[in-house]
């Protein structure tokens, strides 16, 4: 299992159980996910570091002074 970090600009899009999809998009240096349809996105990975998956579950969201974050976890 694998649990990466998103960021929610909006309170309650998901919650905690949701089964999520996301999308792979890359620039030259980098990767980046988005949970569909544009309800968070991730921050930057290395290619050695992508994720695999395609989708997973909402474990928790946390907010704090920068925003609402989701956690995700993969089966990877």
């Amino acid at each position: 299992m694998r649990v990466e970090e998103f960021k929610m600009e909006r309170q309650d899009l998901l919650k905690a159980g949701d089964h999520v999809e996301i999308i792979e998009k890359n620039t030259v240096a980098f990767y980046y996910y988005t949970i569909v349809p544009a309800l968070a996105m991730s921050g930057n990975f290395s290619f050695g570091n992508r994720i695999k998956s395609t989708e997973g579950v909402v474990k928790e969201i946390r907010r704090n002074e920068k925003g609402y974050f989701v956690d995700v976890e993969f089966d990877e």
